[in-house]
C-alpha cells in the first residue's frame, strides 16, 4: 500500500489519513518499542509529515527519549505512532490502519531486543476463529463491544 491509508485507535477518539507511505514498513524488537507497545515489536511504517492528516480528534504524546515522541490515544491507550522529530516522517503503528493486510514487512530492525518467544509463533497450535473458539461469548462480544470499525465515520460513538 501507497496510496491512501486510513486508520486510528481502537475507541474512534483519533483518526487519522495518509496519502503515502516511506516504504520502510518494518517490525522494531527494541525494548522501547517493546514496552511503547506492550508486545513483543512494534510493527511500524513511515508517512511523510505533509501526507498525515489527524481527521478526528489528536494523539497525546510522550518524549520518550530526547527528540522522540511516542503517539497515544488519550481515551483508550492505543498505540499510534513514533516520531523522531528531527526526520521527515511519522512511524505509524501498522495495525492502526484500517487496512493493514496491504503494508507489506520490508525489514526488521533492533535485534538486540529479539524475544525468543516470536521464533516460536511459526512453530506453536494455532486454534480457530473467536466464533469458533469461543462461540458462547461472541453474541455479547458483538453487543457490547465499543471498537471503531475499520473505516472512517461521520461521528463516534454511533
Amino acid at each position: 500500500m501507497d496510496r491512501v491509508g486510513t486508520g486510528g485507535c481502537q475507541c474512534g477518539a483519533v483518526r487519522f489519513r495518509a496519502t503515502a507511505l516511506v516504504g520502510d514498513a518494518h517490525v522494531c524488537h527494541c525494548r522501547m518499542c517493546q514496552k511503547a507497545v506492550g508486545n513483543f515489536f512494534a510493527a511500524l511504517v513511515g508517512v511523510p509529515i505533509p501526507d498525515l492528516t489527524w481527521t478526528r480528534g489528536a494523539p497525546a504524546t510522550w518524549e520518550s527519549s530526547d527528540g522522540i515522541d511516542r503517539g497515544f490515544c488519550a481515551t483508550c491507550g492505543t498505540p499510534l505512532f513514533y516520531h523522531y522529530r528531527a526526520g521527515g516522517h511519522v512511524s505509524l503503528c501498522i495495525a492502526t490502519f484500517d487496512e493493514p493486510a496491504g503494508i507489506g514487512l520490508k525489514f526488521q530492525s533492533g535485534a538486540e531486543g529479539l524475544l525468543p518467544q516470536v521464533a516460536e509463533l511459526a512453530h506453536i497450535k494455532r486454534t480457530g476463529t473467536t466464533e469458533e473458539d469461543m462461540p458462547d461469548e461472541v453474541v455479547g462480544i458483538a453487543a457490547s463491544n465499543r471498537q471503531h470499525p475499520d473505516h472512517d465515520t461521520e461521528s463516534w460513538p454511533t
